[in-house]
């Protein structure tokens, strides 16, 4: 399927691993022009290269904090003419009320709810100015279902999707689309990272981490690739008609009882 966005261009953040890489090289793959942001410049080059030999397109990095505020709205100001905005920066810890402290919470909040929003604003204002674009925010399932010992995490997704969905109702009325995903567990580097850590803790052996995943959806979590494939599509006009909603990429986690 061609999915027609050959010679577009995207801003995808977070870009330099893990669900963000993915979503830039499907894109590639399509044919857009990329911009790349995230904190490490070393990542950002070697994703730009990997990017640059195996497609013909152009790649612009963006070495960029976005939990400083000016940060995100610079970055936005510099990309505004962006076909595609994909917000993906960000992890939130775990932790509960007690547990995590204000400065913790406000570290997380500021990269990946503030930095998704100032970064939007910008970015959405010249859009809606041209009459056309898309923005996805990649957010998580804890906002669907919620739990105490995720609390900022919870609480931000929640937001995020509130965010996504209050926006991308109005939206349309400027041809532009709005729309969030939820991932679930994705084996990213950082993910089989910490499911490797825990499987030493656990079972004595960091090589049987996949033991710990078995209850997951399809008994294993889900790839990038699975995910990024869904928000390319979600980028093109082959999804026209979508926006306000949240998508889930999840195996049907969030109905499970």
């Amino acid at each position: 399927m061609d999915l027609k966005l050959s010679g577009r261009t995207a801003l995808i953040t977070g870009a330099s691993r893990g669900i963000g890489l993915g979503v830039a090289e499907g894109l590639a793959a399509e044919g857009c022009n990329l911009h790349l942001a995230s904190r490490n410049a070393t990542d950002l080059e070697a994703a730009r290269n990997k990017i640059v030999s195996a497609y013909p397109v152009k790649v612009t990095c963006h070495p960029v904090d976005l939990a400083v505020s000016e940060n995100a709205t610079k970055l936005g100001k510099e990309c505004a003419g962006v076909d595609i905005l994909v917000n993906n920066a960000g992890a939130i810890p775990q932790g509960t009320l007690t547990a995590l402290d204000e400065k913790a919470w406000r570290a997380s909040w500021d990269l990946k709810v503030f930095g998704y929003i100032n970064l939007s604003r910008e970015i959405y204002r010249a859009m809606c100015e041209r009459k056309r674009g898309v923005i996805i925010n990649i957010i998580g399932g804890a906002g669907e279902r919620p739990t105490n010992g995720y609390l900022a995490g919870s609480m931000a997704n929640a937001g995020l999707m509130a965010f996504s969905r209050a926006l991308g109702a109005e939206s349309p009325n400027h041809g532009v689309r709005v729309l969030g995903l939820n991932p679930s567990a994705t084996a990213t580097d950082r993910g089989v990272m910490r499911w490797r850590n825990q499987a030493k803790e656990q079972l004595g052996d960091a090589e049987r981490w996949r033991e710990l995943t078995k209850t997951f959806p399809f008994g294993r979590p889900a790839e990038v690739s699975e995910v990024a494939d869904v928000i390319v599509f979600l980028c093109s006009d082959r999804a026209s008609y979508v926006s306000g909603t949240i998508v889930s990429v999840d195996g049907g986690n969030a109905s499970r009882k």
